[in-house]
């Protein structure tokens, strides 16, 4: 009993030792592989691999169809770092199935089989061959029959002599399985010698020739199948199937494939020229089946079948790994492997079967030992095989045997723990097998009781703890190899309590609060708050734009929120601790601000006039929506722009909807416009964000109703009477197919002379009559009309037909650095006497010449006049516009406009305005930055603004609309780009002329 406890002993310390992670057992790195080895090699040696890895270095030995090799005992064999080397290796001596053996003090462990094959390759008999004499169209079969070999063979043949060779395709075909030649259907060309040359991993060897002579012609046959695959081909996983099928036949067959199952050819299967191969690569189980051969020609068809069965070798699909467990404790080990037909298993112990006995249980791939011993140490080894294979797994299992030991796992020196609470003192110490625990309270040995328990893992729990328990405690473990133990102490402390709690608070947008979070402590212990915003620990430095700690004191963690958003409603919680407990205190934050958009706005119908719409609400952020507003944008609006609900027959103005409604109709649109829409929600905190748009819808199509203005005419060429008008906007034409009906007549006469003028965008019509009488007047009304019908008239206006051969001024102009015969003309109509020369360049000199002119020609020249045009005016358009009203009046603001170096300075602004459907516009000047206009409230305004210089006019703002506005305040704001054109003096020459009469 005594040599027992010794060897355990000793044991013990080579395992405590062995505790080091570089000391394990031996692994495999490389194992060897299948080998097949030409006896005509040059090379005379063989190499069988195995590399290992091992802490001590393992040492490698080999075996032989399962018996040691020696190697001392025959020179042939060296080990070249764990590899075999095999000199002039021997087919009868050597032939067979190796494995690598592995050891070192911590086990044994074998490879995987490894077969190694001589292959060899010996000549044909050299006797000659008859004759095979065959009839044109006959199908023909000429028989290889290799010499005696081992290894795979690959076949050829030559025809007559080398190097050609026979070409295989739909009529010949050679097969890979016995070498024979076959020709589906003989013809006058193939008669020759034919010599079948067989090769494998050595030299090749061919057959003596094999004459072939036509004797006669054979008439038409149905296929005959000479080369057919087995009736049953086992195929392994992974590899590529090859099935073989060739016809002899007249006409030669042709070759076909298919799944008697119905299912697809697998698409990755390839087909060789002659269709005679058919290759199915990384064969797997779902390419199995019945496969059919089909040959035909015009005189019938024949069938091959054959089923391809599914195999594969054994593959691991869960492996055993290395064990550490201690004395008189249980292990269990498991493993898997796929594989059909399914693998059995088997189990090695340091490189020997291990069979099941007492403790030790094998069940399949599972292996279980109870009341592990030191003798139980060692490498184990799963085996799984079947029929096709065999494969290894490894594992090393490492008993612990030692007595107690706390150098790595001391009681923990100091323990906090409040009045009241709960600790648990752990004792871990390393020991195998498992040891036994008792307590001390300094000297004295500690009781169980109702407040103290010693846990099943040794550690120490005290529940509701006083300060009578601090002090210092020992655990001391013992088992068999010794006993051991280590010291800590437990200090009570008072807890930690909330005194100021945060509390639900209900707030508006733009607020700022404070949550209070006041505790009192054990001012010994450190303490720490944290704050938590719906689950998420606050930031902050991230958010320090909103969230600051306040305080000032280590028993107060407040929280200010500044300008609260609508996103900080949620839950706060104020979280505290110090070394010896935790605790939290929580909040809701309800936070009021405006609603959000309203959601899904639908146009449910539309009329010429009207739309009516319908939306969802949004969400109200704890405040009611007290109202709704509509807002429409089509092509021809500046943005949005607030539209007129309610009834058809109420005056047009926008009605606030209430905040439970939500449907509105929208009256006084224009008829044939797309509009989209969008609603706005209000409560008593403040307006919210805008919906999403509404599709775009075209209103219906109604009569036009506004005339073309400003109709007027005059002037043109003899026997013409000009007539022109503004052509009304594409917003207020109401309907497709507009156009201007043009009428006139003599003054003085009653009927009216009508025209019709298609175009939308017309603005001039000349009635040209050889009979019309110079300069007469005529009474003249421009009309509209669309696909609904003709609407009504402009007011009646007189117009002057042209004058006869009229005398008119003619201007040239030309830059100082031009040529004057390459000066720009501009002729004027009737006896104007001045004109406007515009598109000149900025701070140029210019000269400047008029000369009259008629339908005879030109007359002679005034004498020429300089002009320097001025700096350009500024380019900048005004930004920053701002409006504001207030009772009956429109203030606006806009920044100065800053000329540059090569612009003529600002002199003042001009501020243009006119009604949304009036075609006149108002202007007023001002050399400030502001300008208060008085204006009526029940209109939309367009209103734009550009500065003026000595150089012209300056680039206009956007155009600014100014909405109807029902209420007696308002305000909003304009872009600052613009694209609207500049009118300059830099381009412009007014030029006044005094006519003279032509000689």
């Amino acid at each position: 009993m005594r040599l027992l406890w010794e060897l355990l002993v000793l044991h013990s310390v080579l395992l405590c030792l062995a505790d080091d992670s570089s000391l394990h057992g031996p692994v495999f790195l490389q194992e060897p592989n299948n080998l097949i080895f030409p006896l005509d090699s040059e090379e005379k040696k063989v190499k069988l691999s195995c590399e290992v890895k091992g802490n001590p270095r393992p040492t490698i030995g080999w075996k032989l169809n399962g018996s040691s090799i020696d190697v001392g005992m025959d020179y042939r064999y060296s080990l070249l770092e764990g590899s075999l080397l095999i000199n002039n290796p021997n087919k009868s001596q050597d032939a067979g199935t190796y494995q690598c053996v592995a050891t070192n003090p911590f086990g044994t462990i074998v490879s995987r089989e490894a077969k190694l094959q001589f292959a060899y390759l010996e000549n044909f008999k050299t006797r000659s061959r008859s004759t095979v004499s065959v009839r044109q169209g006959q199908g023909m079969v000429l028989l290889c029959g290799p010499p005696p070999h081992s290894g795979e063979l690959t076949y050829a043949w030559i025809f007559n002599e080398y190097p050609s060779f026979v070409q295989q395709d739909s009529r010949r075909f050679v097969s890979q399985e016995t070498g024979n030649l076959y020709i589906a259907k003989v013809e006058s060309s193939d008669a020759g010698n034919y010599t079948c040359v067989v090769t494998n991993t050595g030299c090749p060897s061919s057959s003596p020739p094999w004459p072939l002579s036509r004797t006669g012609v054979m008439g038409e046959y149905e296929p005959k199948i000479e080369v057919q695959f087995p009736e049953t081909v086992p195929s392994a996983k992974g590899t590529t199937v090859k099935l073989e099928c060739f016809a002899l036949g007249n006409p030669v067959p042709t070759i076909s494939w298919r799944r008697a199952d119905g299912k697809q050819i697998p698409r990755k299967a390839r087909r060789h020229r002659s269709s005679g191969l058919l290759e199915i690569p990384n064969f797997q189980q779902e390419d199995a089946g019945l496969y059919e051969c089909v040959a035909e020609n015009v005189r019938g068809r024949n069938v091959a079948r054959g089923q391809l069965t599914f195999y594969a070798q054994p593959s691991w699909t869960q492996r055993i790994s290395d064990v550490r467990v201690a004395i008189e404790e249980r292990v269990s080990w498991e493993c898997r492997a796929s594989g059909r037909p399914k693998p059995s298993y088997r189990w090695l112990k340091d490189g020997e079967p291990l069979l099941p006995q007492g403790r030790v249980q094998l069940e399949q791939g599972s292996l279980s030992i109870a009341n592990v011993s030191l003798s139980d140490a060692g490498m184990y080894q799963c085996v799984a095989e079947n029929r096709h294979g065999v494969i290894f797994a490894s594992a090393e299992l490492s008993v612990i045997a030692i007595g107690p030991d706390f150098s790595k796992t001391l009681v923990k020196k100091l323990t906090l723990v409040k009045v009241g609470g709960e600790v648990i003192i752990e004792c871990k110490p390393k020991a195998s097998p498992r040891p036994t625990y008792s307590w001390k309270k300094g000297k004295d040995i500690l009781r169980e009781n109702e407040r103290i328990t010693v846990l099943d893992d040794g550690s120490l729990r005290i529940v509701n703890v006083t300060k009578s328990d601090a002090g210092s405690y020992t655990c001391v473990a013992t088992n068999h190899f010794g006993t051991a133990s280590s010291t800590g102490s437990l200090l009570v402390k008072d807890p930690t309590r909330v005194m100021v709690s945060p509390f639900s608070m209900d707030v508006t947008v733009g607020e700022s609060i404070v949550l209070p979070c006041q505790v009192s402590h054990d001012h010994s212990l450190d303490i720490v708050f944290t704050w938590t915003f719906n689950g998420h620990l606050i930031d902050f430095e991230k958010d320090g734009d909103h969230f600051e700690r306040v305080g000032g004191q280590d028993s107060a963690g407040d929280l200010m929120i500044r300008s609260i958003q609508l996103k900080h409603a949620g839950k706060y919680v104020c979280m505290v601790q110090t070394s010896v407990d935790k605790l939290s205190a929580a909040a809701d934050l309800i936070v009021r601000g405006p609603p959000g958009p309203p959601e899904a706005v639908t146009i449910d119908e539309v009329t010429d006039t009207t739309a009516q719409l319908s939306w969802r609400p949004g969400a109200d952020n704890h405040s009611p929506i007290t109202m709704y507003v509509v807002q429409a944008r089509t092509p021809f609006s500046v943005g949005w722009q607030a539209v007129s609900t309610g009834a058809l027959l109420a005056p047009p103005v926008p009605e606030i909807i209430d905040g439970r409604t939500f449907t509105a109709t929208v009256v006084g649109l224009n008829p044939w416009v797309e509009y989209e829409f969008r609603v706005v929600a209000a409560n008593l905190i403040g307006i919210g964000e805008p919906s999403s748009p509404s599709e775009k819808r075209r209103t219906e199509e109604a009569l036009p109703e506004v005339t073309p203005a400003n109709v007027s005419g005059g002037g043109g060429s003899k026997s013409e009477l000009v007539i022109t008008w503004e052509t009304v906007p594409e917003e207020l034409q109401n309907g497709g197919g507009f156009g201007y009906v043009v009428a006139f007549r003599p003054l003085g006469t009653v009927s009216w002379m009508q025209t019709v003028v298609a175009s939308p965008d017309a603005a001039r019509y000349v009635f040209r009559n050889e009979s019309l009488p110079p300069f007469s007047p005529y009474e003249v009304k421009v009309g509209v009309y669309n696909n609904k019908g003709e609407g009504s008239f402009s007011p009646v206006t007189v117009v002057y037909s042209a004058e006869e051969a009229p005398l008119c001024p003619q201007v040239r102009c030309w830059r100082h650095d031009e040529k004057e015969e390459n000066a720009k003309r501009i002729r004027t109509v009737g006896n104007q006497t001045s004109t406007r020369v515009s598109n000149l360049r900025g701070n140029a000199l210019y000269h400047l010449a008029v000369r009259a002119y008629n339908t005879a020609g030109t007359g002679p020249s005034s004498a020429a006049v300089n002009v320097t045009t001025k700096k350009p005016p500024p380019s900048q358009p005004p930004g920053n516009i701002v409006w504001n009203s207030s009772d009956s009046k429109i203030i606006l603001n806009w920044d100065q406009v800053k000329a540059l170096d090569n612009e003529s300075e600002v002199r003042g602004y001009k501020v243009l305005y006119r009604w949304n459907r009036q075609g006149s516009t108002s202007v007023i000047e001002t050399n400030k930055t502001s300008v208060e206009l008085s204006l009526p409230f029940e209109e939309d305004y367009i209103i734009e603004i550009k500065p003026f210089s000595d150089g012209g006019d300056g680039s206009s703002s956007e155009q600014i609309r100014i909405p109807k506005i029902s209420n007696a305040y308002a305000r909003g704001s304009g872009s600052s780009t613009s694209s609207a054109c500049t009118l300059s003096a830099l381009s412009t020459i007014m030029i006044s002329l005094t006519a003279r009469s032509s000689l």
